[in-house]
């Protein structure tokens, strides 16, 4: 779909941006935590199996827990260190997981060694499938969905685009902007890595058009060889929702319970895809990632290239925040999650930190109103539901209903409803809870 020659999607919201307090600033190098905290599950799927023991020194990028299955990862070491112990830490969903500390070394230098490349020229689509979850790769845009699971295409199946997520929409991030100016030449090389992995003819780049520099540096740094284009996109929210940016870039919808390859694409986050242009020449797996600071409550505001286990605590300590912040979001405020506690640490998916003050916290504790009907929230649905009839039904606990008759499993948790509701009903929090009520009880998607 376009609309005044960008390519765009119906309906959807326009929240503040906010993303000028960072958008320039280059991508800086984090510092060490005494004590690094590592979740064995950073990912969707099986947890990774630990293969080291209390009391082990341990390499930087060493491997710290191998995959346990195809539906998981591997996990290597953020730094030069001992491995303190095993046990349990608080994770970003309230409960408590199996984890390792690590306590970095303070007087290594943390290089870094190659392990075993990845010859683009003569591996397979399997071998490089491998190799991306041997390097510990999930998708960094927040989901943290295993990359090699998704690109692996089931029989009867097939991709004919590559779609580069890079519209990044949510508000205050500027993590994605920053990787695309100045890691432009690993994207590329992920990019290669990517259509021989799905046989896929072409790819193309999709970045929204607040990024004008982006744009423009990936067009000049295309390589004439590469089937690829980089298309700019209208500032639109949730855009960089998968179902979203195949409408906008291809004119093809995902049908209902369906996913992105029966539209005959695959989408990939474009940290991803430069983690995978970085890591992979060189035999490596993800021990750090790049980050937006941010938030009214920040004193230190940027892009930071931070180790994987920096606990949120030690992260707001060195980047300095107000006396009275209230909420720090892991992610943005459209989609991120509050974080129940200072004690966890940064994962793979955690693609930004946004802290807020008592000011800009209690226009989230707005008292909550009865639906009047509007229709606001209709008009802003990406995929086109009914929130304000799956709010009822989620009052009234009629789960089943809202699965099997309201399509509810479509919900991808945008938040753009709750957004718009003059009446301040929490609509996104009753659909997730719904959501997990559905699978708990086996019913219908």
């Amino acid at each position: 779909m376009s609309l005044l020659g960008l390519k765009t999607f119906r309906h959807g919201v326009h929240p503040p941006e906010a993303k000028d307090a960072t958008k320039d600033l280059p991508i800086r190098q984090f510092p060490f935590a005494p004590l690094l905290t590592l979740p064995l599950s950073q990912h969707l799927g099986k947890p990774a199996k630990a293969v080291v023991r209390e009391g082990q020194e341990v390499r930087r990028g060493q491997v710290v827990a191998e995959p346990d299955g195809f539906f998981s990862v591997a996990m290597h070491a953020p730094a030069s260190g001992v491995i303190e112990r095993i046990g349990l830490a608080p994770s970003i969903g309230g409960q408590m997981v199996p984890a390792l500390y690590l306590a970095p070394f303070p007087g290594s230098t943390q290089e870094v060694a190659d392990g075993k490349p990845c010859d683009l020229q003569t591996a397979t689509p399997d071998q490089i499938l491998a190799a991306i979850q041997a390097a510990g790769v999930v998708g960094l845009g927040g989901a943290a969905f295993p990359t090699h699971v998704k690109l692996k295409i089931p029989e009867g199946k097939s991709a004919d685009t590559l779609l580069i997520n890079g519209a990044e929409c949510e508000p205050y991030l500027t993590t994605d902007h920053r990787v695309m100016l100045e890691q432009t030449d690993d994207i590329f090389v992920g990019v290669r890595y990517l259509l021989k992995a799905t046989g896929a003819g072409r790819c193309i780049l999709g970045v929204e058009e607040n990024k004008p520099d982006a744009v423009e540096r990936l067009r000049a740094r295309l390589p004439q060889d590469l089937p690829a284009s980089v298309e700019s996109l209208r500032v639109k929210y949730p855009q960089g929702a998968e179902k979203m940016l195949i409408t906008a870039l291809l004119g093809r919808e995902v049908p209902s319970g369906g996913l992105p390859l029966d539209a005959h694409a695959l989408c990939v986050n474009v940290a991803t895809c430069a983690e995978i242009g970085r890591l992979l020449p060189h035999g490596r797996g993800i021990q750090e990632r790049v980050i937006t600071i941010t938030g009214p409550a920040v004193e230190k505001k940027g892009n930071y290239r931070i180790p994987i286990g920096t606990p949120l605590r030690f992260l707001l300590d060195y980047v300095g925040v107000a006396a009275d912040v209230n909420r720090v979001f892991l992610g943005g405020p459209m989609m991120g999650a509050a974080a129940p506690s200072l004690d966890i640490p940064i994962t793979k998916g955690t693609s930004g930190v946004t802290a807020f003050r008592d000011l800009e916290a209690e226009r989230t504790h707005a008292q909550v109103f009865p639906c009047i009907r509007c229709g606001y929230c209709l008009d802003a649905c990406p995929i086109f539901l009914n929130p304000a009839e799956l709010g009822l039904l989620a009052r009234n606990r009629e789960y089943q209903r809202m699965a099997s008759e309201r399509r509810l499993m479509d919900c991808f948790e945008c938040g753009s409803c709750s957004y718009v509701c003059p009446a301040h009903i929490p609509l996104v929090q009753q659909f997730r809870a719904a959501k997990a009520a559905v699978r708990k009880a086996g019913a219908p998607r």
